[in-house]
């Protein structure tokens, strides 16, 4: 499997339900650097574990929009907006955050991971604009 079909695989996965997602996709050294609106944090195999855990309680779907999908060797740089159902609201989607990507593949698994995200401002046609979806 390709490192962007793999990437897409996990973006594919139902991760607001499925259990199994870090075995199935993270190296055991994985990381991932992430900075966001709440500043930056850094995970590992089991941090990714704890954190699809906290993501299970509160959202009962996730989905991906990507604006970009890019592959260059093991890397795969992706932008995108994530959307989400919470527990909460089952029955109406809302957009969580626009998300800039970058994965490495080792061993057919997401290695490393570096990602930025920020707040989804609705309220601004034109930024929501900027990331209309794209065919893969």
């Amino acid at each position: 499997m390709s490192a962007k079909a793999l990437v897409k695989a996990f973006y594919d996965t139902d991760l607001a339900n499925d259990t199994k997602v870090v075995s199935k996709f993270f190296h055991k050294e994985c990381e991932l650097h992430w900075t966001g609106s709440q500043g930056f944090m850094q995970l590992d195999y089991k941090g990714m574990k704890e954190f699809f855990e906290v993501t299970r309680l509160s959202y009962t779907s996730l989905r991906f929009e990507f604006t970009h999908f890019i592959e260059a060797n093991e890397f795969v740089t992706t932008r995108h907006t994530l959307y989400g159902c919470t527990i909460e609201n089952s029955d109406s989607e809302i957009a969580l955050g626009h998300f800039s990507s970058l994965w490495e593949v080792k061993d057919g698994k997401l290695y490393r991971g570096y990602e930025i995200s920020q707040q989804v401002d609705e309220s601004n046609a034109e930024s929501m604009a900027s990331y209309k979806q794209i065919k893969l």
